[in-house]
């Protein structure tokens, strides 16, 4: 499916794949989450959800690996290094294939976990300066011209980088021709990216853009930079690759005012094919949410709906008839425990909460009340907990 040239780019991305398959193994926890190093938008979500899982697999079971990246991820987890890892939707199913990115290396044990978790787009940024020096801001016109373009990126390990070999090849240009123009192509930490932009020793920086990603919104706030679409001629070998075409923005960032044409890698939480079922379910339920029941009071003979729902954010609804319901608990024992189970809880509540409200006074109420709805929906950050969405 690839058909750029790596050539010591893909030399070094082995490298890199295996050091970072060497360098992950560390004492023993339940779970190890392959992310990115610190400063990055994935080491943000990898340590969100250890303080997510956390409380449910035990205390010091989950440890947040903070090295690789979207194209490293799948072979740390393929390695055992790793029993999950945020990864790209697309260098997973490179990864999985064996495809040229990966130098003869496939991760054919890798499993989808959750999926849908956000966009990742790929785009580009330039330095204002530059394109008023090179008159233009369509990046086409700026790689055709012959004109010595410093190109600054992460290591190799990162989507961004085989994603910008695809934009370079869609453009008629590739890192060598870049060079022999008398440009560069830089690859650097994220720590040190601000500094490059800031201090003018690149041009232009392609990476993944998410809304509030530490390492992109402070070149934003401490460079004069402007966003560039990616032009279509890129864009079409990207969808052929698997990224979905696509825009984010605006305001995502200081001076980005308008929509940006980008490229949506997609984020996907995979596995080890060997994680137990039982870790697999409870680390997806964790992620999920736990939901709450609503609307099985018919079930229980109820003719005129007393209550109603609200959905507070994007929703996928099921809807079922009684008779579908009674026939699906019957097929389905588990199914009719559940709703036990619910009633039962429920009972429980209604006893609980009459005996509060004879028994004990305003204030004491409310604060074991706040206290329940911390231990069996709040999470745990810091010394502090946090309860979402509980209205």
């Amino acid at each position: 499916m690839f058909n750029f040239k790596f050539s010591g780019l893909r030399l070094a991305a082995t490298a890199t794949i295996a050091g970072a398959i060497a360098a992950t193994s560390v004492a023993a926890s339940d779970v190890r989450i392959g992310a990115m190093r610190e400063g990055s938008a994935w080491y943000v979500f990898a340590a969100t959800l250890e303080q997510i899982i956390e409380p449910i697999l035990g205390e010091n079971s989950v440890e947040v690996i903070a090295r690789g990246g979207g194209v490293a991820n799948p072979m740390v987890v393929q390695g055992g290094k790793a029993e999950i890892a945020l990864s790209n939707v697309a260098s997973a199913v490179w990864a999985a294939e064996g495809a040229d990115v990966y130098e003869g290396m496939s991760a054919p044990d890798i499993r989808a976990l959750v999926g849908g978790l956000n966009s990742v787009y790929v785009g580009v940024m330039a330095r204002k300066a530059f394109l008023d020096e090179m008159g233009t801001n369509d990046l086409s016109e700026i790689m055709a011209s012959g004109k010595p373009v410093r190109v600054l990126m992460k290591p190799v390990g990162s989507s961004a980088v085989p994603v910008a070999q695809m934009i370079f090849e869609g453009l008629g240009t590739s890192a060598e021709q870049i060079k022999e123009n008398g440009g560069d192509v830089i690859q650097v930490g994220t720590g040190q990216i601000p500094d490059q932009m800031r201090n003018g020793n690149a041009d232009i920086y392609i990476d993944t853009m998410i809304k509030g990603h530490p390492t992109i919104t402070e070149v934003a706030l401490t460079t004069d930079v402007v966003f560039l679409d990616v032009p279509q001629a890129a864009m079409d070998l990207l969808e052929k690759n698997g990224l979905t075409p696509g825009s984010y923005g605006p305001e995502w960032y200081k001076g980005q005012t308008a929509k940006t044409a980008g490229a949506n890698l997609g984020t996907v939480l995979i596995a080890n094919a060997n994680l137990d079922e039982e870790t697999a379910y409870k680390i997806t339920k964790a992620i999920i949410g736990q939901g709450e029941v609503f609307g099985e009071l018919p079930l229980a003979g109820e003719e005129k709906r007393r209550n109603f729902a609200m959905a507070m954010e994007k929703t996928t609804t099921c809807v079922l008839s009684v008779t579908q319901m009674k026939n699906l608990m019957r097929e389905h024992s588990p199914l009719n425990m559940f709703f036990m189970k619910i009633m039962g809880n429920r009972m429980l509540e209604m006893e609980r909460r009459l005996e509060s409200l004879v028994f004990k006074d305003s204030r004491t109420r409310v604060v074991e009340y706040l206290k329940l709805l911390c231990e069996t929906k709040g999470q745990r950050v810091g010394y502090e907990w946090v309860v979402r969405k509980f209205l």
